[in-house]
């Protein structure tokens, strides 16, 4: 694995700036592990995140999806339980799945609940809030329209935000993907964050952007090139 990862480096030239369809193309290419490594965009953000003003986060669905199947289980009661169960959710209750996750199921990858059931989901704060799965209005998944909540999920939204200095990391799909699908997927990711931008962000808001995937070397893609296009 240090072979080939080290013979991919010396294939990206490091002073270069890549298109964004090369540097996907380049990624696709370079990919050298026996299973379907995702890919990433990571882009370096002109904020402080430690000021809440300066805190770019949101969702965003992408067009292709993320290329694997997400499991949602949805906390609601009622007519809001039979929709989200039939949007696609895999598992749906209130008390009972707080009790079955208390007791260290967490065979799920994303959480939705209704704001009047948010009070029994609290109680697992401790639980779901480290691991990222705490429902949260800002990112859709503490709704009244549930039924949709699931389905952009499963249909491929992801949640972007900063992370100390500002990085943001969002998966754009698979290397089996098509360059098309994942230069789409880049671009609506892009154009998201972009508009997120905070109006208290001075100087250059997008420093730099990079298409990796799992186990792959990062290629530096062409900010002014790409922002532009």
């Amino acid at each position: 694995m240090g072979k080939k990862h080290s013979a991919s480096k010396e294939k990206v030239e490091s002073a270069k700036q890549y298109s964004l369809e090369e540097a996907v193309n380049m990624v696709k290419q370079l990919a050298h592990t026996k299973f379907d490594e995702t890919v990433d965009l990571a882009m370096n953000l002109g904020v402080d995140p430690k000021k809440s003003d300066q805190m770019v986060r949101g969702t965003v669905v992408l067009p292709h999806g993320l290329g694997k199947k997400v499991r949602v289980i949805a906390f609601a009661k009622g007519e809001k339980a039979k929709e989200a169960a039939d949007a696609g959710a895999e598992h749906v209750g209130a008390e009972d799945l707080v009790e079955k996750i208390s007791g260290g199921w967490l065979d799920f990858d994303k959480v939705v609940a209704t704001p009047d059931i948010m009070g029994v989901v609290s109680k697992l704060g401790k639980v779901l809030g480290p691991r990222g799965l705490m429902p949260n209005p800002k990112t859709g998944t503490v709704t009244f329209d549930i039924g949709r909540a699931v389905k952009d999920i499963t249909a491929g939204k992801v949640d972007y935000k900063t992370e100390k200095a500002g990085v943001v990391h969002v998966s754009i799909g698979k290397v089996s993907f098509d360059s098309k699908k994942l230069i789409d997927n880049a671009r609506t990711v892009l154009d998201a964050v972009m508009k997120a931008k905070p109006a208290t962000s001075k100087g250059t808001y997008l420093k730099r952007l990079s298409v990796s995937s799992t186990m792959g070397v990062g290629v530096t893609v062409d900010v002014a090139k790409t922002t532009r296009a």
